[in-house]
């Protein structure tokens, strides 16, 4: 359900006013290049998918300098990646300390958290670093998602409509909250939201999934076989591959066979 977290960009801090010796100055204009050469090698690593490389590189500047937040951020992100959660929230714990007032190390260590099962953690962290982005439309997604797992989709409910508010073009928010309507037996506004999915993204599979799913609910049996042979056809046999099974299931049901 979530969405996947971003590279943060690096920024050296500049002290106005301050003179070295020389030597000096020329040495830590080397190190400051060679720590913002590996940071963006790391970051190129996380987007070309190869976080293994990634670690390398960060691992790299930190030991250059152990005081960069985002470092430990794009670890931590990197390291979520490897699906070595525990590790990852290690990070994020360090870039907290560092810099805390930075929305992305909690964002980030909320999706660790979320990923690990402890949705409660991670309610708490997309709460703290909304004091710090209120109108990034993704925490508040992120942490309907959270509400969603943790089966309180009354929650997760505020949370999507305030992501739509914001971002009103976002397919997988209005996805999701037909999700929260099927799970509080609203077929008839689940009904809607998938409708409005698939008008934004008709190739979204699963949406069709679960407009079949919205349909049954409602007694429309015709259509949610309909819906479900539409998934059938245009699902991703890898990806969607659980959901394949269980709308064939759906459908031995529905068709009595």
């Amino acid at each position: 359900m979530s969405l996947k977290p971003s590279v943060l960009l690096f920024s050296l801090l500049v002290a106005a006013l301050l003179v070295l010796p020389c030597s000096s100055a020329l040495a830590a204009k080397s190190q400051d290049s060679q720590i913002k050469q590996l940071f963006s090698q790391g970051a190129e690593a996380l987007n070309q998918g190869n976080p293994t490389l990634a670690l390398e590189k960060f691992d790299a500047a930190l030991k250059l300098d152990p005081n960069l937040p985002e470092a430990y951020i794009n670890r931590g992100i990197a390291l979520m990646r490897l699906e070595q959660y525990v590790e990852a929230v290690e990070n994020f714990d360090k870039a907290v300390k560092l810099a805390p007032k930075a929305p992305e190390a909690y964002y980030n260590r909320a999706l660790a958290y979320s990923r690990s099962g402890l949705y409660d953690k991670a309610v708490a962290d997309y709460t703290q670093a909304l004091k710090y982005a209120p109108k990034d439309w993704q925490i508040y997604y992120n942490r309907g998602n959270a509400y969603l797992d943790q089966g309180n989709a009354g929650e997760a409910l505020k949370d999507y409509n305030q992501a739509l508010t914001i971002n009103p073009q976002a397919a997988e928010v209005y996805h999701n909250r037909g999700l929260a309507y099927l799970a509080l037996k609203d077929p008839q506004r689940a009904l809607a939201d998938f409708d409005q999915v698939l008008k934004l993204n008709p190739n979204f599979a699963r949406a069709v999934y679960n407009k079949a799913r919205a349909l049954e609910q409602s007694g429309k049996k015709p259509e949610a076989i309909a819906a479900y042979r539409y998934f059938l056809k245009i699902a991703n046999p890898g990806a969607d591959a659980t959901l394949v099974h269980q709308a064939l299931e759906r459908l031995k049901v529905l068709e009595g066979k």
